[in-house]
């Protein structure tokens, strides 16, 4: 299997499945290609809620705002899985989670051949074609490989260097005392719902109660629906960080709150 991730909407997804298909008859999943444009954080939190529910797979992601740029492309070998992208931190909270903490990082290189010329094994290294597009020219043909000859083997593959030098993404760590809590909006989910940083064991003792976010008092639940439709609600999501939600409405509306933003609860 190999599980395609991107921020890119449509139709560019379909280029990198074609580029995968001419290389391997690997079963094609999309993770999502919806994931914020150019949010490489967002992005990061949301794989490592998702991917560790996938059998062993080879993983390719795709939001790279440093397309074109110095930026490398990297794939890292992590318990039974492999994921291919950007050496830009995005692959690297999913990787600790599928890996246990150990990481084995390799930097893809490419060449970029004389015009009309292929490589004697197909498209590899990966041909450079484009500066804007690296997601079908450079990430698709290196997870082709790496599902086509195994993550036990990159050290025998060609275009494959270990690499002790890369891009780390650690999550802000939130502040919590006695008479509240203050973190940031990790991202925004579909719904609305403001997902923070904040640890969901601050409200084990409040549920049933109220408490202020950034000043708003809204009532902490264990559920939406266990307010009324349209009311505040604080909650615990299925990642374990505190929700602002809106029973059925936007809770970064009612809230005020973005990604990026300032959350402080009060009780």
């Amino acid at each position: 299997m190999i599980t395609l991730s991107s921020d890119f909407g449509w139709p560019y997804p379909a280029s990198m499945k074609g580029v995968i298909l001419q290389e391997t008859n690997a079963r094609l999943v999309d993770v999502s290609h919806e994931f914020p444009r150019q949010d490489v954080r967002a992005t990061a939190f949301w794989l490592r809620e998702v991917l560790p529910y996938f059998p062993p797979a080879v993983h390719l992601v795709v939001v790279d705002p440093g397309v074109g740029t110095e930026r490398a492309a990297i794939a890292v070998r992590a318990g039974d899985h492999a994921l291919v992208g950007p050496d830009n931190g995005v692959l690297l909270p999913v990787a600790r989670t599928l890996s246990e903490g150990f990481l084995d990082v390799f930097e893809v290189s490419y060449e970029e051949p004389a015009p009309g010329e292929r490589n004697e094994d197909g498209r590899w290294p990966p041909v450079a074609e484009s500066s804007t597009f690296h997601g079908r020219d450079v990430f698709a043909p290196a997870a082709a490989r790496v599902h086509e000859r195994g993550i036990e083997d990159f050290e025998d593959q060609p275009g494959f260097a270990r690499a002790d030098d890369y891009e780390t993404l650690q999550f802000p760590e939130p502040t919590v005392d006695e008479d509240g809590a203050v973190g940031e909006a990790i991202t925004v989910d579909g719904f609305g719902n403001v997902i923070t940083n904040i640890p969901g064991e601050v409200l084990a003792e409040r549920f049933g109660s109220h408490v202020k976010a950034n000043g708003i008092w809204a009532s902490a639940r264990r559920a939406y629906a266990e307010v009324d439709v349209g009311h505040r609600v604080v909650t615990v999501g299925s990642h374990g960080n505190v929700e602002l939600a809106v029973n059925q409405g936007r809770g970064d509306e009612t809230f005020g709150v973005d990604a990026g933003g300032r959350v402080r609860l009060s009780w």
